[in-house]
């Protein structure tokens, strides 16, 4: 089979390359990939790729062989998957413990677009609790996760303001249930109850600071790449008591978090947004206008019959 490997090679970050298929683990079914979907953090991985590197995390396509254990999808069932690696490449082993079976009305580009950055919202949304008539502030909310974390927490009942710089995001995310858009942390008239940020830098400390006293901040990324300063002070004129959670979504299995997200796709409640939709040929370009910030939505490379 094909598969596409890191070159380090900021120009063209990935190239095709020759391989043995995958033999799946007992627990594992053997996917025939249509669809796949860079997410940012890869992008950042493919800077400094380790030896052996395989990436590729969101899938869907065919299962052609079924896990051995008898566990997950039979043969011939479409799926959206999350696999640990290896997702860019024409076959891809996965875990049943993270496959979900899809419905004749999802494609594969949009579950493509589905699994990290879904299952990253859903998880951030049972951390922050009950949102029933709450305040949040969400950062960094022009990327998949933050618009699943939109249409999410309005659905949940929370009254969100949503922290952009793209007029044309800050209006979608109007339209899909944010009660307010800013440009900055700054900009937010609080205070917030919870805020969920994923910028890091300056905006993190500007971002506490429009909590209620008690409130919380989950901190889920770092998307400026730049760390944090906070200063102690500060915050005895601002949210005393708030308290500060990291937040990573990993932990298997991924499988009842999938199949919750296309259930809400399916039923019209979640709508993933691509971006671009090109050939897998078209990867390392893809990959260069993600690092630029050229695309908005999910970007999906397609892989033959998807194509």
């Amino acid at each position: 089979m094909r598969q596409l490997i890191p070159t380090g090679d900021p120009r063209r970050p990935v190239a095709f390359t020759e391989a043995a298929q995958p033999v799946p683990a007992p627990d594992e079914a053997l996917v025939r990939v249509e669809a796949f979907a860079p997410n940012r953090g890869e992008t950042f991985l493919l800077e400094r790729p380790v030896p052996g590197a395989r990436p590729g995390k969101d899938i869907a396509g065919l299962v052609v062989q079924p896990a051995a254990d008898g566990s997950g999808p039979r043969a011939g069932t479409r799926v959206a998957g999350h696999p640990p690696h290896g997702g860019w490449a024409e076959y891809a082993a996965v875990p049943t413990h993270s496959l979900a079976a899809l419905p004749d009305g999802i494609d594969s580009v949009r579950a493509a677009a589905l699994p990290l950055a879904g299952i990253t919202a859903l998880r951030l949304l049972r951390a922050a609790g009950n949102l029933v008539a709450a305040r949040v502030l969400l950062t960094g909310a022009s990327g998949g996760v933050g618009h699943y974390l939109t249409e999410l927490a309005a659905a949940a009942g929370a009254e969100t303001t949503v922290v952009t710089a793209t007029p044309g995001r800050a209006a979608r995310l109007l339209e899909l249930g944010a009660a307010a858009a800013v440009r900055g942390a700054a900009d937010a008239r609080g205070p917030f109850d919870v805020v969920l940020e994923s910028t890091g830098g300056a905006e993190l400390p500007a971002a506490l600071s429009r909590l209620v006293p008690g409130g919380t901040l989950i901190w889920f990324g770092q998307a400026s790449r730049t760390p944090v300063t906070l200063d102690f002070f500060d915050l005895l004129g601002g949210p005393e008591g708030a308290t500060i959670r990291h937040f990573h979504y990993a932990g298997a299995p991924y499988a009842p978090d999938l199949a919750a997200l296309v259930r809400l796709v399916d039923n019209g409640r979640l709508h993933p947004e691509i971006g671009r939709v090109a050939d897998w040929a078209e990867t390392a370009a893809t990959l260069v206008d993600l690092g630029e910030r050229r695309i908005r939505g999910k970007a999906v490379l397609t892989i033959g019959a998807a194509g």
